[in-house]
Parts: C-alpha cells; structure tokens; sequence
C-alpha cells in the first residue's frame, strides 16, 4: 500500500497527499496519465516489475481473501448470539433440575456434563468472535476508514476486485513485451 500511495503521488506529480481511500484503490484502472494512454494502474505494474519485482506476487500473500469474502459477519453475530441464548437456557434448565426430584440423576449429571464443555465451547467462540472483530476494525482503520461505517464484507470484496484488476494489468503489460 506504501507503493501504491507513493507511486500515486509521482504520477500525480504531488507529494502533499498524506493518505488515500479505499476506494481508491478500484479507481487505478480508471485514472490515466496526461496522455490517456496509460492507467495508473497499468502504470504501478510496469514500476513494480522494474523496481520491485518481489512485490509482484503479494496476491501470494492474501491467499485466503477469497474465502474471507463469503464470510458475513452479521450472521456470525447472529449465530453467537443464538449459541449464547440456548447456552442459557441450558444453565436455567440445570437450575430447574436441582429443585425437581422427580429429574433423574443421570439425566442431572449428563446436564452437568454437558455444561462444562458447551460453557467452554462457547466461551472460546466469543473470544474467538471478539478477536475477529478487532483484527476487521484494524483492517478498515488501516484504510483509512471509519469502522463504523465501512463494512468488512466491502473492504475484503474491495481487495478481492483490486487483486484480480491488478492480475489483470500485469498480464496485459506483459503481453505488451
């Protein structure tokens, strides 16, 4: 991103720009030099195969953003929830037992069994879940973005497109040699 937000400012012609949008990033297709005949984007491909070619294959290194992009946060959300709702109904249900005798104590025990792992199980999850959640608001400050308003579904989608725009114009920039 560092190449990216420094080769914008040369092609540019500016050094006052201290940032630059996500969005931005699905625009280097579309913005041109003077002469409209090459795209920034175009552009940053031929700067890297000449100055840094290891940077070439950085989509190497995003290997998983594919199957990140199915992920829906808001039905994780929904689906802690849903695990921690029946995970107390659970503990109220083994409350009701210790004050009915005519509840098996096997049946009692197994309750207790139960409880022990799922009370584990669930915890885990939701530190799981929370760590996620920080690690995607990371992601969208990183950008330059409010996390509050930007949804992780659009940062990933986002670099997904610029992964394969960016695929794209070194291909064509090497069919050009």
């Amino acid at each position: 991103m560092q190449t990216i937000f420094s080769l914008v400012n040369a092609f540019n012609q500016r050094t006052t720009a201290v940032g630059f949008g996500l969005d931005s990033l699905l625009r280097l297709n579309k913005t041109c030099d003077r002469s409209n005949k090459t795209a920034l984007m175009h552009y940053l491909c031929k700067v890297l195969a000449e100055k840094l070619p290891e940077l070439l294959d950085f989509s190497k290194e995003l290997g998983s953003l594919e199957h990140a992009s199915k992920i829906q946060l808001n039905f994780l959300r929904e689906e802690m929830y849903a695990m921690t709702k029946g995970l107390d109904k659970i503990v109220q249900e083994k409350k009701l037992c210790k004050r009915d005798a005519h509840v098996s104590t096997r049946y009692r025990k197994s309750l207790k069994k139960f409880l022990a792992f799922a009370e584990l199980e669930v915890k885990t999850l939701c530190s799981l879940y929370s760590w996620v959640g920080k690690s995607v608001d990371n992601l969208i400050i990183y950008f330059e973005e409010d996390p509050t308003k930007c949804l992780y579904e659009k940062v990933v989608q986002t670099l997904c497109v610029f992964v394969r725009m960016f695929s794209q114009a070194h291909d064509e920039n090497c069919e050009q040699i």
